[in-house]
């Protein structure tokens, strides 16, 4: 996918997101079915996962190479990268991590302070991706908790996926 499509899948899975979630009753943001995360948990977990990224994509380049290393191989297209995640998810059995392991419920008070923070995040995102050269989008990578390391262009493909599958459960189960 070239840079200009990624950034319009961000937005567009964002957007349907957003919307989803402020159409719902606020006790759906602090309580979720059968020890479920709730609403809330889902949007400040997405939270969690875009904000790393776009930091890691405001350090210069080269301390990105000098962490991180490049890419020894071809970037995967988007189908390939999401059935790559849906088979690690299998593995995962359910399990989370870095700060979503053992999450807080965010207050009811805090659900349009974190629905701006995930729209300003990815929009940060959308303008860094059509920003970044598509050299580094392809040679960089950076570490996914579940995936290893990824190319940076596979990185915030799989992003879009992520606000899909999250936005896909909670239209599922809640």
């Amino acid at each position: 996918m070239d840079k200009d499509s990624i950034a319009d899948l961000l937005e567009a899975k964002n957007q349907v997101l957003i919307q989803w979630i402020s159409n719902q009753d606020i006790d759906k943001w602090v309580e979720g079915p059968d020890g479920k995360w709730t609403t809330g948990q889902h949007a400040l977990h997405l939270l969690q996962s875009i904000k790393p990224l776009n930091d890691a994509l405001s350090m210069p380049k080269f301390v990105l190479r000098y962490k991180f290393g490049k890419s020894n191989r071809d970037v995967r297209d988007y189908q390939t990268v999401i059935n790559r995640y849906q088979e690690r998810l299998k593995d995962a059995e359910g399990r989370t991590f870095g700060p979503s392991q053992n999450m807080k419920i965010p207050a009811a008070a805090e659900k349009q302070y974190i629905l701006n923070r995930l729209q300003v995040e990815c929009k940060k995102l959308q303008y860094k991706t059509r920003k970044i050269s598509d050299k580094n989008l392809d040679s960089l990578i950076l570490p996914h908790p579940l995936m290893g390391k990824m190319p940076i262009r596979e990185m915030i493909m799989w992003t879009a996926h992520h606000i899909e599958h999250h936005t896909n459960t909670l239209k599922e189960n809640y």
